[in-house]
C-alpha cells in the first residue's frame, strides 16, 4: 500500500495527502502544527509529502538520502524539472507586440 502511495503522489500529491491525513497520523507527526502542511497542500503538496517521508526514515530528523528526496520534490514542485524549463524556453521565442 505505501508504494501504490508513492506512486500516485508524483501525479495527484494533494489527494493522497488527503488519503494520509484521513487515514493515520504520519503529516501529523512529522510537522508539529497545522500551519506548515496545509501551506504545503496548497503550494508544495510533493515537498510536503517528501519531508514527511524523511523524517520517519530519519527516525525524527532529515538529513542523507532523505534531504537529497526533500531537494527533488522542491525542484518538481516548483517545475525546474521536467517540462517547466520547455514552457519558458517557448514563451520566449515568441515574439511580443511591444517589441517591435
Amino acid at each position: 500500500m505505501p508504494l501504490l502511495a508513492g506512486c500516485l503522489s508524483l501525479f495527484f500529491p494533494r489527494l493522497v495527502i488527503l488519503l494520509v491525513v484521513l487515514v493515520s497520523d504520519y503529516i501529523g507527526t512529522a510537522y508539529q502544527t497545522v500551519l506548515w502542511p496545509l501551506l504545503g497542500f496548497l503550494f508544495l503538496p510533493l515537498t510536503t509529502l517528501a519531508y514527511a517521508w524523511a523524517y520517519h526514515a530519519g527516525d525524527g530528523h532529515v538529513a542523507g538520502f532523505g534531504l537529497a528526496v526533500v531537494v527533488v520534490a522542491v525542484l518538481l514542485d516548483l517545475g525546474l524539472v521536467g517540462h517547466g524549463g520547455h514552457g519558458w524556453r517557448s514563451h520566449r521565442k515568441r515574439k511580443h507586440p511591444r517589441e517591435d
